[in-house]
């Protein structure tokens, strides 16, 4: 008998998701495009939530959620992710498993439709955290995963996005002008369009964590985010919640982020949504950062928290209400 088999009848659970936080400025965003990010919000939930409602792991409702939008081109994961400087798709992914604190990662992967599933295989079916490259896409062959031409990736969007820097010569992790004027890379550009992660808590009390991207654009090839780096951008720990992020990675991987939350909340006792207020609009923007996080405890109290205009976030409780969000207000 499986551990959610046995738990209590109103046991708790719930999942939370983002899909970036370089949001569109709401002049550029259409009525009609609206809908369709929020089509594909309320979808990814759904894919989580009825794995949690019937009793299965948050793994695995990490999992299904993150391939939804892995296969949507309005995310930079999967099918809409950004270009490298070399005009190629290099993609990274991570999921972690808050009860074992197992884990599984990928990183510069050109051909995989589904990165999250592969960084699932790397943590369930080999000895290791983190491939990357060749060898991992070769673990990938070896364990039938699908695997897709560079074409796949390819979208008009964000192929314009690494022309439009090239043209004006912006620097990596530099910002573009927007109808509001010149950003810094703390405050997110509208045109960035964010890595795509997802938090849970199922009805055992097992928390899971899983981040996918296809990394920011105009990156040097072979360059690696944060995305797949366990403590980074993502993290999972039973004793005190699951994380993910997402933002410039560059400034994640040196604070570790994902980590920093959890710590604040086993040492300092700190509720999880002041634990992430904490890093993100403190700890991450004193640090020169941005982006933003969610998370989940273990009690399934939830957290959301983001420096820019907004972050593409949706959440369902045991109550099955789905909750999304774009904006800050």
């Amino acid at each position: 008998m499986s551990d959610a088999q046995i738990a209590p009848k109103d046991a708790p659970f719930g999942i939370v998701i983002h899909g970036g936080a370089g949001v569109r400025e709401r002049a550029e965003m259409s009525p009609e495009l609206e809908r369709e990010y929020r089509a594909v919000l309320e979808q990814t939930l759904a894919a989580g939530y009825e794995i949690l409602k019937r009793g299965g792991s948050s793994l695995d409702a990490v999992e299904a959620a993150i391939r939804v939008m892995e296969d949507s081109p309005l995310f930079n994961a999967g099918k809409g992710a950004a270009f490298t400087n070399a005009g190629t798709n290099e993609l990274d992914a991570a999921i972690m498993d808050g009860k074992t604190l197992k884990a599984g990662g990928v990183g510069i992967v050109k051909h995989i439709k589904n990165p999250i599933s592969l960084a699932r295989l790397v943590m369930d079916k080999s000895p290791h955290v983190l491939m990357v490259g060749e060898g991992a896409e070769m673990f990938a062959r070896e364990q039938n995963v699908e695997l897709v031409p560079q074409s796949y990736f390819y979208n008009d969007r964000q192929y314009k996005s690494l022309l439009e820097r090239r043209k004006l010569e912006i620097p990596f992790g530099g910002s573009l002008k927007t109808t509001s004027g010149l950003i810094s890379p703390g405050e997110g550009d509208s045109r960035l369009y964010g890595t795509v992660g997802a938090v849970a808590l199922d009805k055992a009390g097992n928390l899971a964590a899983g981040t996918s991207t296809g990394g920011r654009v105009n990156k040097k090839p072979g360059r690696v985010g944060d995305s797949p780096i366990i403590g980074a951008g993502t993290y999972a720990n039973n004793e005190s919640c699951a994380v993910s992020t997402t933002g410039l990675g560059e400034f994640h991987m040196r604070l570790l982020t994902a980590r920093e939350i959890p710590v604040l909340m086993t040492y300092k006792n700190m509720s999880v949504q002041a634990a992430t207020d904490e890093v993100m609009l403190r700890r991450l923007v004193k640090f020169g950062g941005g982006g933003g996080a969610i998370a989940i405890d273990r009690q399934g109290n939830i957290a959301a928290q983001f420096t820019g205009n907004g972050m593409y976030r949706g959440y369902v409780k045991s109550d099955g209400k789905t909750v999304v969000q774009i904006y800050k207000d």
